[in-house]
C-alpha cells in the first residue's frame, strides 16, 4: 500500500465516522403547530395533543431519547381514545333496563336511556350498528342480551383501528415528526455537510483504488481472500455484515432513528424531485454511490477483460439513471415514481391496486408504464433470454445483480457450491416464485371482482406477509447483509423469484451456455472459486461439459478468472446447448447423461 492509498484510506475512514456519527447530531423539539399540521382527525389529533402535552417544548439531545417519548405519546393517545369511546362492560345491561320491554329492541329509546352514561358519539355509533336488532324477535332479556354483548365487543375491538391512531400511522408519523422536529447544523448547513461526509468519503474510496491501475498489472489475484478478515468471514467481515444487517433492520422497520442520515441527502432530494428525502431517498441515493465506487474497483480489477467493464459500465449506467435519477426527476414532473427496468415478479408490488390505480390514473404516460411492466413480463423476458440467456437482465441490468457484482465482488468466494446448498437453493427460490404468482392472482382477482377476501384468503394479509418476509427481510436484510458472510449472490440463488423465471426460460429454452474445452483444464479450480452463484465449475469443466444451469448468470468471472481459456460464453444453435463429451477412466469411455449434468 503507497502513501496516497494509506492517505485514502485514512480519509475515507473519516467520512464513515463522520457518518456513523450524524445519527447523534442535532437536537429535536416538537411544537404543537407540527403536530396539528400531520395529524389528521379531530379525535386523534386531541387525543395525542393531550397525550404530548409534557413533550412540547422540551428539547432532547439525542433521537434514541426523542423517539420513544414521541412513540409513547402516540400509545397513550390511543389509549384515551379506548377510553373515551369504548363501552363498558355495563352498557347491555344499562341497554334493556331502558326498554319497557326486556324482550324487545327499541334503538329509539336509547338516547334517553343512556345519556347520563354514554356520550352522543357513543349512543349515535351504537344505535347505527344495532337497528337490525328491532327487526328480531326475542324469547327473553339473556338472548337480547347475548347479542347487544357480541356486537359491543366487536365495537369495542374497532375503536383503535377506526377512531386512533393504526401502527402503520404511528410509525409513519413517527418518522416525519421526528425529521421535522430536528434542529442544527443539518438543516442550517445542509449543502456543505452533505459535500463534506459524502464528497470526503468518495473522495477517500477513490484514492485508496486508484493506484491500483498503475501498481498492479492487469490479471485476477487470489491476494490471500481465504486469509482476509474481511474476504473470509474473519472479524471485519463480521463487523461489516452486521452493520449492513442492523441498517437494513433499522430502514425498513425503525427509520425514525434514521432521520439525522435522511436530512444529510435532503438537499439533493429537494433539488432532484423538490421534495424532502424519506429513507427511501437515502437508500436509493447511498446505494448509487456506493456501486459507482465500487464499480470503478471492478473496473480495475477486470481491466484485462472487456466483457467485465462494458457489463459493470451497463450495470452502473441502469442504477444510476433508471432506478434513481428517472424517477425522481418525473416526480418532479408529477408524474408517478417509476423504475423502468424493474420486472414483476421482482417488483412484486407491480399489480397491487394502488399501483395500478395510479398508473391509470396518470393519463398516457401512466398506461405507457403499465403497457411497458407487462410486455418487460410476457415479451422480453422470453424473447431475450432465449437469445442471451438470463445474464441480459441478472448481470447487465439489475440494480440487485449490480449491487452484488460491485459491493459483494470481494465475497464471491463464500458462495457455497455444495450439492446441499444446490438442492436447497433449487427449493427455496421456486417457492418463493410460486408465493409470488399467487399473491399476485389474489391481488388481480381483488381488483377486477372489488372481493378483497377470496376464497376466504385476504389479498391484504398475503400482501403484508410477502411484502415483510421476501420483499424486506429476505431482498434486503438477508440479501445483502449477508454478502461477507454467505456470498454476494445470496438473494439471487436462494430468494429472487425474477431469477427463478428467468432461469426456468434459460434451463429449458435458450441458445445461452459456457462451452468448456475440458482437454486443456489443469483443476487449478479457480473457475469454481469465484463463481459467486454457487457453481461447481471446475466439475463440467474437467469432463468438458457445457454449462446450463438455471443459476448461472452469465457474469463471466468463471471464464475471466481461467489461465488456460478453457470457459467461453456463447450464444449458439440451441441444438448444441446439452452436448456433453465422454470421458475416459483407464481403458473404459464413459458418456454422461446430460440431463443429469447439466440440471
Amino acid at each position: 500500500m503507497n502513501t496516497l492509498q494509506k492517505i485514502g484510506l485514512g480519509v475515507f475512514v473519516m467520512a464513515l465516522l463522520g457518518f456513523v456519527s450524524a445519527i447523534g447530531w442535532g437536537t429535536y423539539q416538537l411544537t404543537p403547530e407540527m403536530a396539528e399540521s400531520h395529524i389528521s382527525g379531530e379525535v386523534k389529533r386531541e387525543a395525542f395533543m393531550a397525550a404530548a402535552e409534557p413533550l412540547f417544548g422540551q428539547e432532547y439531545g439525542r433521537n434514541f431519547a426523542f423517539v420513544p417519548a414521541l412513540k409513547s405519546a402516540f400509545q397513550e393517545g390511543n389509549e384515551e381514545i379506548r377510553n373515551t369511546y369504548a363501552y363498558p362492560s355495563e352498557t347491555a345491561d344499562w341497554v334493556i333496563s331502558s326498554f319497557a320491554e326486556a324482550n324487545r329492541y327499541n334503538a329509539d329509546q336509547l338516547t334517553s336511556g343512556l345519556a347520563k352514561y354514554l356520550n352522543e358519539d357513543q349512543i349515535q355509533s351504537l344505535r347505527d350498528n344495532t337497528s337490525w336488532m328491532a327487526d328480531k324477535e326475542y324469547s327473553d332479556a339473556q338472548a337480547l342480551r347475548a347479542d347487544l354483548v357480541t356486537k359491543i365487543d366487536e365495537l369495542n375491538a374497532n375503536v383503535g383501528q377506526s377512531l386512533g391512531f393504526s401502527s402503520s400511522e404511528i410509525n409513519s408519523l413517527l418518522f416525519t415528526l421526528t425529521k421535522e422536529s430536528s434542529s442544527g447544523v443539518l438543516i442550517e448547513s445542509s449543502w456543505m455537510v452533505f459535500l463534506l461526509v459524502f464528497g470526503t468519503g468518495v473522495a477517500g474510496a477513490l484514492m485508496y483504488l486508484l493506484p491500483m491501475y498503475r501498481n498492479e498489472p492487469p490479471g485476477i489475484k487470489n491476494h490471500h481472500i481465504f486469509t482476509s478478515a474481511i474476504m473470509n468471514r474473519g472479524w471485519l467481515g463480521i463487523i461489516l455484515g452486521t452493520f449492513l444487517i442492523s441498517f437494513y433492520v433499522f430502514l425498513y422497520w425503525f427509520p425514525e432513528y434514521l432521520t439525522n442520515w435522511v436530512l444529510l441527502v435532503d438537499p439533493l432530494s429537494r433539488a432532484l424531485s423538490g421534495h424532502p428525502a424519506s429513507q427511501w431517498f437515502l437508500y436509493g441515493f447511498m446505494y448509487t454511490v456506493v456501486m459507482l465506487v465500487m464499480g470503478i474497483r471492478m473496473m480495475i480489477k477486470y481491466r484485462g477483460n472487456r466483457y467485465q467493464i462494458i457489463r459493470t459500465l451497463s450495470v452502473v449506467f441502469f442504477q444510476t439513471a433508471f432506478a434513481f435519477l428517472i424517477p425522481e426527476i418525473l416526480v418532479r414532473l408529477n408524474q408517478p415514481y417509476y423504475d423502468f427496468k424493474n420486472i414483476w415478479p421482482l417488483d412484486y408490488d407491480f399489480f397491487f391496486n394502488w399501483h395500478l390505480s395510479s398508473l391509470i390514473e396518470s393519463g398516457s404516460l401512466g398506461i405507457f408504464m403499465l403497457v411497458w411492466g407487462i410486455a418487460l413480463i410476457a415479451v422480453a423476458i422470453p424473447v431475450v433470454t432465449y437469445l442471451y440467456g438470463k445474464r441480459w437482465y441478472c448481470s447487465w441490468v439489475c440494480g440487485c445483480g449490480g449491487l452484488a457484482e460491485t459491493l459483494g465482488d470481494p465475497f464471491r468466494q463464500l458462495s457455497d457450491k455444495s450439492v446441499k446448498a444446490w438442492k436447497i437453493e433449487r427449493w427455496m427460490i421456486h417457492s418463493v416464485l410460486v408465493f409470488a404468482a399467487f399473491m399476485t392472482g389474489l391481488t388481480l382477482y381483488t381488483y377486477f371482482s372489488g372481493n378483497y377476501s377470496p376464497f376466504g384468503i385476504p389479498t391484504g394479509g398475503v400482501q403484508k406477509t410477502y411484502g415483510f418476509l421476501i420483499g424486506s427481510a429476505f431482498a434486503g436484510v438477508v440479501g445483502t447483509g449477508f454478502y461477507p458472510l454467505m456470498g454476494n449472490r445470496v438473494w439471487c440463488r436462494f430468494g429472487c423469484p425474477l431469477a427463478a423465471y428467468l432461469g426456468i426460460v434459460q434451463r429449458f429454452k435458450s441458445r445461452f451456455r459456457i462451452t468448456t474445452n475440458g482437454g486443456q483444464c489443469i483443476s487449478c479450480g479457480n473457475c469454481s472459486t469465484y463463481c459467486e452463484m454457487g457453481i461447481d465449475v471446475k466439475w463440467y469443466a474437467q469432463r468438458g461439459q457445457n454449462i446450463v444451469r438455471s443459476s448461472c448468470v452469465g457474469c463471466g468471472v468463471c471464464s475471466a478468472v481461467c489461465p488456460r481459456g478453457v470457459l467461453k460464453l456463447e450464444n449458439g444453435p440451441e441444438s448444441g446447448r446439452l452436448e456433453v463429451g465422454p470421458i475416459t477412466i483407464g481403458n473404459k469411455s464413459i458418456e454422461l447423461n446430460p440431463n443429469v449434468m447439466n440440471g
